[in-house]
């Protein structure tokens, strides 16, 4: 065996080396996951004790399932704070990349919910909508409003989340908005007020296109992220609040899975939700295909 061969072979065994890491990780960490989790939806069982296969008897349960299809709609009910949340985040990075006083520091109040605790962040929602005490009450109180019990109320429970969900997602979209809005070319704001644009002309035909990848992605994300709230609603009103009006589709999996201990049946549920978020998310890169656009 020559010299060459000898090496090549050894580079050989190096690049398999290599490639077998990557290769393992995915089986280990996501593949085996996933083949486990479609194994488990099919069968009874509690987590402990021995698995009995039942077919797809999890997934006719499911459809039958009344509060599966509430939480379903309460997490879609949340997910209208994303385009508010998108709105007011661009809106305040058009702000925040003005000269104006305290501009840095402004920036940095915005962000911090942002790297806050969650749970902190749950608990101080929590107190400020008490319908005792609260800090939001009392602030309607200065105008001669009587707040409600926010958190124990089926009307106005959701809304009060959304109103957190959007106040705490601000800084992350507005940092991002921001950085699209400075890489704009300045450019195209100079030739559009030769042509005498004004500024919502500019704010429709180039500020708007020009950050359209940040709002996919925006999207994207907060779609993903927004199926999957758990944590505040577990904190801010457990038990899924009054008449189960609060409880979101995790959360509904979690009380299955764990609380009663059918963990067929709540993996059933997270895999439909998986394909629930699947679905969305091909749907929402298929229309930007559609609408995206190419500078010259």
């Amino acid at each position: 065996m020559t010299r060459s061969s000898r090496l090549h072979q050894a580079e050989h065994r190096w690049a398999l080396a290599f490639v077998a890491a990557p290769v393992l990780g995915y089986v280990l960490f996501t593949a085996y996951p996933v083949g486990f989790a479609l194994y488990t939806s099919m069968t009874r069982w509690n987590g402990l004790g021995a698995m009995r296969f039942i077919g797809l008897d999890n997934y006719v349960r499911l459809f039958g399932d009344q509060y599966f299809w509430q939480s379903m709609g309460n997490t879609v009910f949340y997910m209208i704070g994303i385009p508010i949340g998108l709105a007011l985040s661009l809106a305040l990075a058009i702000g925040m990349n003005r000269a104006i006083p305290l501009r840095s520091m402004l920036r940095t109040v915005y962000y911090v919910p942002v790297i806050s605790s969650l749970a902190a962040i749950a608990i101080l929602w929590q107190w400020a909508y008490n319908g005792d005490f609260g800090l939001v009450n009392q602030f309607l109180a200065w105008f001669g409003i009587d707040g409600p019990n926010w958190l124990a109320s089926t009307l106005w429970a959701k809304p009060a989340i959304v109103i957190m969900l959007i106040w705490k997602g601000l800084g992350y979209s507005m940092i991002l908005y921001l950085a699209a809005i400075q890489s704009v070319p300045r450019s195209l704001y100079e030739a559009a007020e030769l042509d005498g644009a004004n500024g919502w002309q500019k704010f429709r035909t180039i500020t708007l296109p020009m950050v359209r990848p940040v709002t996919f992605f925006l999207v994207v994300t907060q779609v993903i992220a927004g199926s999957q709230i758990f944590t505040e609603i577990n904190i801010m009103t457990p038990g899924g609040g009054p008449e189960y009006s609060t409880a979101s589709s995790v959360f509904h999996i979690w009380r299955q899975a764990f609380r009663y201990q059918d963990m067929g049946y709540g993996t059933a549920m997270a895999i439909m939700l998986g394909v629930l978020i699947l679905i969305i998310t091909l749907v929402q890169f298929r229309l930007n295909q559609r609408n995206s656009f190419v500078l010259d």
